[in-house]
């Protein structure tokens, strides 16, 4: 299993941890940074993690903030990724049973080092349960679809030219790329 790993300053330290626990398993990982505790935007590293684990060049993600709500929010807006935010190793199992979750998102400042690796561990271990919950996975899939499509029809972009006597504004149907 190959696991991307992120962070943002406050989340480096915890990060280091979660690092130790995959070298001792043996687990192979990307470390998408940061590598220091200077002030980052978290947004960033949760992209690259997300990204990641959507194009399956990694099979889960971790992601470690002050609180794992923005990174749980952030990484949630690419297509494909199923991110929560864990504050218990139950919590961590029925995530991966019921939701296939795919990134963990951990709050440092929340956490003691022991509940965090404990998380990891079971998120790590724990397989997803298909049956029943398969059909809610694909709901969800379906819904991330559509919700595509609609952006695709509704976005505009608009523009606006000014000439010495005349203005305009035009306003026109932009496709998702």
């Amino acid at each position: 299993m190959r696991i991307a790993l992120g962070a943002d300053h406050a989340g480096v330290d915890l990060k280091a941890q979660v690092k130790g626990l995959l070298d001792r398993r043996r687990l192979e990982y990307e470390d998408f940074g940061p590598h220091t505790d200077a002030s980052v935007d978290y947004p960033d590293y949760a992209a690259e993690v997300a990204h990641s684990v959507a194009s399956r060049s990694c099979e889960r993600g971790i992601l470690i903030c002050g609180s794992g709500i923005g990174m749980a929010i952030a990484a949630n807006k690419v297509r494909g990724v199923r991110a929560a935010p864990i504050t218990t190793p139950d919590a961590a199992r029925m995530a991966r049973r019921h939701n296939d979750a795919n990134v963990l998102t951990l709050g440092a400042r929340n956490l003691a080092l022991d509940d965090a690796l404990a998380i990891v561990e079971a998120f790590l271990a724990e397989p997803f349960d298909g049956g029943r919950h398969q059909r809610r996975v694909d709901k969800i899939t379906a819904a991330e679809r559509a919700a595509a499509v609609v952006s695709g029809v509704t976005r505009r972009r608009t523009a606006t030219c000014e000439a010495p006597d005349a203005q305009f504004t035009k306003s026109e149907h932009v496709p998702d790329m």
